[in-house]
């Protein structure tokens, strides 16, 4: 293929999701693809993977170089390189906003906590990923508990008039305490409040351990979540950098890790 027209895919296979990123080497991102990962992640990989080049009328042949990431990132025979969630984060958040230094990501099973210099090269992180407090398992146990829908979460916490606190971050305890709120007649908007200043001061928590310096981006599908967007930055006192798809910053810095990879080669 001509050298002005190299194509590289990233693929990340998260727990919950699996995301994907076409790269033209124009730096134009040709097609993007989310699908739930479920028990299979070279299944969902290889579905992601496939709908990618749908979108972008291509086959596999036009693919110069595909990196993945994600829990599954060694499970998918098509890819040339796998590379760690850290360093695709950086370099999909330093390819979208390259002046920030602070980087969020709360994925489905993890929160991740990456300071990076002024090449977006990880210079320090921190990652949460002993248990699901504050991800968005969490987030979704718990709009199961209060049966309401997880995308009306963000919303339904802007109706508080009197947040509640939350006791416990353990996913199993908190679920219980949610359900003993809600019988206890506690208004929805309240508990699901109480459920994000708990998870927000959590995260405060470990953005300090690698230092706050701005401009700060958050990344991951808990970005979508207006009410923990607004509670964060509220903490912080500072206004997040959030992409249009916070989801596919891992893929993406994936694929344009294999744009690097591919200037490296004998191409």
């Amino acid at each position: 293929m001509a050298n002005e027209s190299r194509i590289t895919a990233g693929i990340d296979s998260g727990s919950l999701a699996t995301k994907g990123a076409l790269l033209g080497q124009a730096g134009n991102i040709l097609s993007h693809e989310i699908i739930l990962t479920g028990g299979k992640s070279r299944q969902s990989g290889e579905t992601v993977y496939r709908q990618l080049l749908d979108k972008a009328g291509l086959s596999e042949k036009n693919i110069d170089y595909v990196v993945t990431t994600g829990y599954g990132r060694e499970n998918l025979s098509f890819s040339n390189k796998n590379v760690t969630e850290i360093t695709c984060h950086a370099a999909g958040i330093y390819f979208l906003f390259p002046e920030v230094r602070t980087i969020l990501d709360i994925g489905g099973q993890d929160c991740k906590a990456i300071r990076v210099d002024p090449d977006g090269q990880v210079s320090d992180f921190v990652m949460n990923d002993k248990c699901a407090a504050g991800t968005g398992r969490f987030l979704e146990v718990i709009a199961k508990a209060l049966e309401v829908k997880l995308e009306d979460l963000g919303e339904i916490s802007r109706q508080t008039k009197n947040e509640i606190p939350i006791s416990s971050m353990c996913t199993v305890f908190a679920e219980t305490e949610v359900i003993s709120l809600v019988a206890n007649d506690t208004p929805i908007p309240d508990i699901v409040s109480g459920v994000h200043n708990a998870i927000t001061d959590r995260t405060v928590i470990l953005l300090n351990k690698v230092g706050v310096t701005e401009p700060v981006a958050m990344s991951g599908g808990v970005a979508l979540n207006s009410g923990m967007v607004a509670d964060l930055e509220k903490k912080l006192g500072v206004k997040l950098k959030i992409a249009e798809d916070p989801q596919i910053v891992g893929a993406l810095g994936a694929a344009v890790l294999g744009q690097k990879f591919l200037k490296k080669s004998k191409f």
